[in-house]
């Protein structure tokens, strides 16, 4: 029977049940009500959970004997039955038979292998608080490491065997503040930080350090602040000021460098949705610190290979400060931004080399015009320029490139790929073939974007009523949610019999991932329940490619492949969401197992933090074993009496180490 869940005394959420004991290094114990963030009790012995273990085991194993039996019984049969079938039909049968059964033998395998495999994990050591895959990190020791020159660490993700434990939390780690209040405040203990990394006095790297908290607020700590920065950005583009971007069909900002988030912050009060980009940084990390704060950001480095976005992708590019040499590799960055550009989109670039008084040095001069003459073979049009911030527009007319008499050459048909997924740069000007060659200035303006019109979903195949019944269906999808986990939340709330459960709030949420996003449709259902929540849609390379339709609406992601691990930090995310993920990835036979992605969502999901899987009976009823194993919390419920299809809703504990 499944146990009962329960709200913490934050104001976060908490499951309550028994557990395993974890050793004498860990506890699980009840928050004290004067701080935000502790655990619960563990009750269970190890030896009682030593014989469960050794108990599930062997009827796994008498279970996988039993099925192979049973199987062969199968075909024996099936084979004298169809003795009469033409040679052909028994060919096809019997593969179709075989796959079936391999099939079946791995997902029996899987939980057999899981049970063994998982029952070993326990608590990653102090360093892995801050382990990203693919990076090479084991968090250094920044005692010992010398930070006075950054070190860039280049994407590498090698399929081996995983890490094999639970990252704990830093010790003083606390649950943080619900939206919009995260946004201004993060607990100090929350990230890695030396103070190092602010010396720069860069606009967006501004911050007040306090006793136990960050604070962003920029009326307190800026004069000529984000809100005057932005405003000019507006008016060097031919606008009164920020709330006219929308009306200019600015809705999407990629900011390269985002410094904490700052930018993004302000542009989000306008109904200006910014992802933020910054390499993998061991402290000071700007991609922990925004999604800390509750704003979009992955790790991604804009100077190496290509980033996993379609071109036609944004609205505008953004770049202050953000340490990228324009003028070099013969302005391969450049044709990175174009690429990325939506016809008609912006880029924004403000740099001390960009001032006048700079450019007397004839060094600074050289690489200027460099640029300069660049951006006009990429047929940009210079708007503006004021200090150090200068703003180009990207033409919305193909006719241009003809007319050119140098600058890079149009991608040719087999180059312009739509969605390179890191894959190496490209020396020329993608997407000019593409259909969704759109100006800005002629898309929908947000919100009424996100529904798309018959002619932009012709462009991907789709029709209007099953986009229309894909949206209402989501619609349904979400209420049934939030009304299922009100109780969950409030198992514990006083109350009198025939009460109704206290609604769930509408901010308890704010980062949400969806593993298997397809049209977005997860995300605009909640935009339209009025949840305070962004969501990254991710799009497998398992399955069909609608990021393209997902960017398209108004909404932000990337593409992604679950045998890697995603590129964020530890502890960003508040709810991870996978329909049909799990089938998908199951067809994809010998790719990697599911304990490798439940690891991954584990480590990117906080403490307290909600995961909705909706797919088979089968696999769900694997992925139960793995949270177990894992020491989540889960409740499987049916969810359609229609179908073979099952829901699981579960909630990561907060673990800590022991004081």
């Amino acid at each position: 029977m499944s146990r009962p869940l329960y709200r913490g005394f934050s104001g976060g959420v908490r499951i309550n049940g028994s557990r395993d004991s974890l050793g004498d290094n860990y506890q699980y114990q009840a928050k004290d009500h004067s701080e935000n963030g502790f655990g619960h009790d563990i009750s269970s012995s190890a030896v009682a959970s030593r014989s469960r273990q050794a108990l599930i085991l062997l009827l796994l194993k008498l279970g996988l004997t039993f099925a192979i039996v049973l199987a062969l019984y199968g075909s024996l049969s099936w084979a004298i039955s169809i003795s009469s079938s033409s040679q052909e039909n028994v060919f096809h049968g019997y593969r179709r038979l075989q796959q079936q059964l391999i099939a079946e033998l791995s997902e029996i395998s899987e939980v057999s292998l899981g049970a063994s495999r998982l029952k070993e994990l326990e608590f990653c050591p102090p360093e892995y608080e801050n382990y990203v895959p693919c990076y090479y990190n084991v968090s250094e020791n920044l005692d010992s490491a010398d930070l006075g020159d950054p070190i860039e660490y280049e994407r590498k993700c090698v399929r081996e065997k995983d890490h094999g434990c639970l990252i704990l939390p830093p010790k003083n780690y606390r649950i943080p503040l619900r939206w919009p209040t995260g946004r201004d405040f993060i607990w100090k203990e929350n990230v890695k930080i030396t103070g190092k990394e602010f010396s720069s006095g860069s606009l967006t790297k501004r911050m007040m350090v306090e006793e136990e908290q960050i604070s962003f607020r920029s009326d307190s700590i800026m004069v000529d602040g984000v809100e005057d920065y932005s405003h000019q950005i507006a008016e060097m583009i031919g606008l009164r000021n920020e709330s006219n971007f929308n009306e200019a069909g600015i809705r999407t900002v990629l900011d390269i460098g985002c410094g904490f988030g700052s930018f993004g912050a302000h542009l989000f009060s306008r109904q200006l949705l910014t992802m933020c980009i910054a390499n993998y940084e061991a402290s000071g990390s700007q991609v922990q610190l925004t999604l800390e704060r509750g704003m979009p950001a992955m790790i991604g480095s804009f100077a190496s290979k290509q980033l996993p976005y379609p071109y036609l992708s944004f609205d505008m590019l953004h770049c202050a400060k953000c340490d990228i040499d324009w003028e070099k590799n013969d302005g391969i960055f450049l044709i990175k931004v174009d690429r990325l550009l939506r016809p008609g989109g912006y880029f924004v670039w403000t740099s001390i080399t960009n001032t006048h008084r700079s450019r007397r040095n004839k060094d600074e001069q050289k690489k200027w015009t460099i640029i300069s003459d660049f951006t006009e073979n990429l047929c940009w049009d210079m708007l503006s320029q004021q200090d150090e911030t200068v703003v180009w527009r990207k033409t919305s007319k193909k006719k241009c490139y003809s007319a050119r008499k140098s600058g890079p050459e149009i991608c040719s048909k087999n180059r312009d790929t739509e969605s390179p997924y890191y894959q190496p740069h490209n020396p020329c000007i993608a997407g000019t073939r593409s259909r969704r060659w759109i100006p800005i200035e002629d898309r929908t303006p947000w919100p009424a974007r996100a529904n798309l019109n018959s002619t932009e979903l012709d462009i991907y195949g789709l029709q209007p009523d099953d986009f229309a019944d894909d949206a209402l269906n989501w619609n349904s999808v979400v209420q049934n949610y939030w009304s299922l986990l009100s109780p969950l939340i409030f198992s514990d709330h006083p109350k009198r019999p025939g009460d109704e459960d206290p609604a769930t709030p509408f901010n308890f949420l704010r980062n949400v991932l969806d593993m298997n996003a397809r049209f977005g449709g997860f995300n605009a259902a909640l935009l339209d329940a009025g949840k305070s929540v962004w969501v990254m849609n991710v799009v497998p390379t398992s399955g069909p490619n609608y990021l393209p339709l997902i960017l398209d609406r108004g909404f932000i992601g990337v593409q992604h492949d679950w045998c890697e691990a995603f590129p964020s930090y530890p502890r960003t995310y508040d709810m991870v969401h996978a329909d049909g993920l799990l089938s998908l990835e199951a067809h994809q036979q010998h790719r990697c197992s599911l304990h490798n992605i439940f690891l991954e969502i584990d480590r990117i999901l906080r403490p307290e933090g909600w995961v909705i899987l909706h797919d088979t009976a089968p696999l769900i009823e694997t992925a139960r074993l793995i949270t177990t194993q894992l020491k989540w919390d889960a409740r499987m419920m049916a969810a359609d009496s229609s179908s073979n299809e099952k829901l699981l809703v579960c909630q990561k504990p907060f673990f800590r180490k022991q004081q």
